[in-house]
């Protein structure tokens, strides 16, 4: 088991129901010389402190260090998170259509929408969508449908929304005679209100607004907000769930707030999994709840006043009559939006905070230590806990050094964008120590002085 729930007081209750003083007597007839060392834990530690230091005296220990985000970020996973998921109830539940028989799957669900309304800042949630990427695109559509009436079904999309985010949104309504216009940005990589009044000029429904940007960046999503819905334009925010422990919420954005809210729940208790499966989720405001795709869960009483969920507000036509349909990628990833619920409700407020503000303090360490080295980021904005940082010879070179020095070093953004040859994307988390950041960033000057020579 990776997850022990028994206390102290539960082993002594069970140690005396079998008569035995210590546990170390179920293990008497084991040799003396064949029994294993004492451990010789400190005092006081984490969970992920443990795991980490029995790894090593295991001999299981991956030496090499992430440093890599770029979407899909490496953070730690409570134990009790998957033991839980992983039960059979869980692990095996598809689809609550007989509410009667799935209230355990409908009230997690129900917990998960209620969490990520309050993380956004919104009113309601959906019970979530295959993954961030097809959400964007759902929630896209879905501004458009709230603006009937619109005679220029144009969408704004700065090139500064992750460039999968961007390929996945143009393949799902390209074909739906919306027409997708990308922005530039300005040589702080944040969106110039100057360009966006260019835009609005030539008329647009909707504009999508990342907090961070994909490349770690913050923006005044506060006055750019504003400025989009003062001209009649709907405002979809793309975040990043825990960066949301720290910053203000989307739904608290500007004057009125955003009016449609979309991300990736990867973060909260998802591992990486090689890419997959995610889940996304996408939050909106009650008045546009019915233009909503994908699954509600409402909670009720029945005749008895006992407290039950069940399925609300799903047009029939989602399964029927799918030209009228607000969605036909409606179905929840179910398993995944079972670990975020769990993780969420473990960790609290307080705990998605103190993992959010660790994640940045990581990179102010790392940022104060290269910027002595000589490396400067691409960018000055304010970052949460990517950053993209400019070295002086090509990056796929340091990237093959770096892993045989034991570090997943970043990412080449310089594949995706021309414009940042030679930038290197590194992303913090809390898995990472003061000792993991002095190392990387001692290794990176070695590296790029080996190459330099």
């Amino acid at each position: 088991m990776s997850y022990i729930p028994h206390t102290h007081e539960d082993e002594q209750s069970m140690l005396r129901s079998i008569g035995l003083q210590h546990r170390d007597q179920l293990f008497d007839e084991i040799p003396a010389e064949l029994a294993a060392p004492a451990l010789d834990l400190p005092e006081s530690l984490n969970e992920m402190q443990v795991l980490r230091l029995l790894s090593k005296k295991a001999g299981h220990f991956d030496e090499r260090r992430c440093f890599m985000g770029f979407g899909a970020y490496a953070h730690h996973i409570p134990a009790a998170v998957w033991d839980i998921v992983g039960r059979g109830e869980y692990m095996t539940a598809y689809t609550p259509y007989q509410a009667e028989a799935s209230q355990g799957t409908l009230q997690v669900i129900y917990e998960f929408q209620s969490m990520m309304a309050m993380l956004t800042g919104m009113d309601v949630c959906n019970a979530s969508v295959y993954d961030g990427a097809s959400g964007l695109a759902e929630a896209v559509l879905m501004a458009l449908r709230l603006q009937k009436k619109h005679p220029n079904p144009r969408v704004l999309v700065p090139d500064s929304v992750h460039p999968w985010y961007r390929q996945t949104l143009r393949s799902i309504v390209s074909q739906q005679g919306v027409q997708i216009c990308e922005m530039g940005h300005n040589a702080q990589g944040q969106i110039d209100p100057s360009y966006l009044d260019e835009e609005i000029g030539k008329g647009a429904a909707v504009l999508v607004l990342a907090q961070p940007n994909c490349w770690g960046v913050l923006d005044d999503v506060d006055h750019l907000t504003d400025q989009a819905q003062k001209a009649g334009i709907k405002v979809v925010a793309l975040v990043n769930p825990t960066s949301l422990a720290l910053l203000k919420p989307p739904g608290a954005w500007g004057t009125r707030g955003a009016d449609l809210v979309v991300g990736d729940a990867q973060p909260l208790g998802i591992p990486l999994s090689s890419g997959g499966p995610y889940v996304g989720f996408l939050a909106c405001r009650l008045e546009s709840v019915r233009q909503l795709p994908g699954r509600l869960v409402g909670r009720t009483v029945d005749l008895s006043m006992r407290p039950g969920f069940t399925l609300t507000l799903q047009a029939r036509e989602q399964h029927i009559r799918r030209a009228k349909a607000t969605s036909n990628i409606c179905t929840n990833q179910g398993l995944a939006m079972s670990a975020a619920t769990i993780y969420l409700s473990l960790l609290g407020a307080e705990g998605l905070a103190r993992v959010a503000a660790v994640s940045h303090q990581r990179m102010l360490e790392l940022t104060r230590l290269l910027e002595a080295s000589g490396i400067s980021p691409f960018f000055a904005a304010p970052v949460f806990h990517e950053r993209v940082f400019r070295l002086p010879v090509p990056v796929q070179p340091v990237l093959q050094a770096m892993a045989q020095r034991g570090f997943e070093a970043g990412v080449d953004m310089g594949s995706y964008d021309v414009a940042l040859q030679h930038g290197l994307l590194v992303c913090t988390t809390e898995l990472l120590e003061s000792e993991d950041i002095r190392d990387y960033a001692q290794a990176l000057a070695e590296v790029i002085r080996e190459i330099q020579s």
